[in-house]
């Protein structure tokens, strides 16, 4: 075959992927809408708390459950975070076997036992199980284990993409149901009788609740509070995070894949040569949802990674009671520093100030490519 004919070829498998990509490209938005949340009819509204009741004790037993390997940060330490918090109910943090749980896209921690501990203290199933997202839909210990606790009368609450777990166990099918917007087009063409409801933070359906992208745990978790406590105690909690709100208000529309998101996050990944790596001090008594906020948060600019560091390789007890390993044994950070902010700042006012400064430092589209990612409402719109 003469040369030229070779150079041909080489640069036709050159061109025709950009050509395609450019026209991907080319056919999204060319900016997401603005965030305006739609009103959730009455009926509806007025029956999420009761159906998030405890179904079996008076303080209820929670399980918040993730695979070792990959659990998302957020969906798995606000949870708990909150709810221990509140002091309202026994939460437990579990694992599928012995071992750290490497959370994504930052932290490590250690569970507090394993499904099969769990299993043998309580054998009558907890009263709800917290499911994160996590890097495989399908693992066969997570799906036989929600069967089991569904099946003994646990009310199973999927946090983000977490929904395509409890999909993947069958919890889902022909339930109304949410999830983080990148997500929704893959659930329902995995699971078809899945009923996708839009605009809705979070979804309750006989027993199976779910919720948007990640920062919507804040409001799930104050609603699970108020459906054990009551109003006034939810409302304690919610002004400790720093939350008006916590309905299941939501604007679907203002969360998807646009040009300027694509484009920040392929400009952001070929800067390969350019990447930063935070440290953040870990130290005892930290409270872990700030923690998870600004950890996740300036771990997906694309542009940086957060890592704990320590003097000491010990686990580090935080606020609620969450052991948290570091990533480095050092006694100092040579490079750059993450803080949680001042002591009375709260952990909503944390996430803003944490998106401001990545703006600052990265630009303003990087900084919307995180709040996109955490599915994170515009300052001003609440949670």
């Amino acid at each position: 075959m003469p040369m030229r004919y070779l150079l041909y070829a080489g640069l036709a498998l050159i061109v025709l992927p950009l050509a395609g990509f450019g026209l991907w490209l080319a056919a999204l938005p060319a900016t997401p809408a603005a965030f305006s949340p739609v009103p959730v009819p009455q009926a509806e509204d007025d029956a999420i708390l009761p159906a998030l009741k405890p179904p079996k004790r008076a303080r209820p037993l929670v399980a918040v459950v993730g695979i070792n390997d990959a659990t998302e940060t957020t969906d798995y330490l606000m949870p708990t975070g909150i709810l221990r918090r509140a002091d309202i109910a026994d939460v437990v943090t579990l694992s599928i076997k012995p071992g750290p749980v490497k959370l994504y896209p930052a932290l490590t921690v250690e569970a507090d036992a394993t499904i099969e501990a769990f299993d043998a203290r309580h054998p009558e199933g907890a009263d709800y199980v917290i499911v994160p997202a996590m890097s495989r839909d399908d693992d066969p210990a997570v799906a036989t284990w929600l069967r089991r606790q569904a099946k003994d009368g646990a009310v199973i609450i999927a946090i983000c993409a977490g929904a395509k777990v409890v999909a993947a166990a069958g919890l889902l099918d022909g339930r109304r149901a949410t999830t983080h917007w990148y997500y929704v087009r893959n659930l329902l063409r995995r699971h078809p009788t899945v009923r996708y409801v839009a605009d809705r933070r979070m979804v309750v359906d006989r027993g199976v609740g779910t919720t948007t992208g990640i920062t919507a745990s804040m409001p799930m978790m104050l609603t699970l509070v108020e459906a054990i406590a009551g109003r006034d105690k939810a409302e304690a909690v919610a002004g400790d995070l720093g939350l008006a709100r916590w309905d299941a208000r939501h604007d679907s529309g203002a969360f998807k894949l646009a040009r300027p998101f694509a484009m920040t996050v392929l400009a952001n990944s070929l800067s390969f040569w350019n990447r930063d790596r935070f440290g953040i001090a870990l130290e005892p008594g930290m409270d872990e949802v700030s923690l998870a906020l600004v950890a996740d948060a300036w771990s997906r600019t694309y542009r940086s990674r957060v890592e704990l560091f320590a003097a000491s390789p010990a686990a580090v007890t935080t606020r609620s009671g969450v052991r948290f390993l570091p990533d480095r044994v050092t006694a100092a950070w040579s490079g750059d520093r993450l803080s949680l902010g001042h002591t009375n700042e709260r952990p909503a006012e944390i996430l803003d100030n944490a998106l401001q400064n990545i703006g600052a430092r990265y630009g303003q589209d990087t900084a919307r490519v995180v709040a996109m990612q955490l599915e994170y409402p515009q300052r001003g719109a609440g949670l």
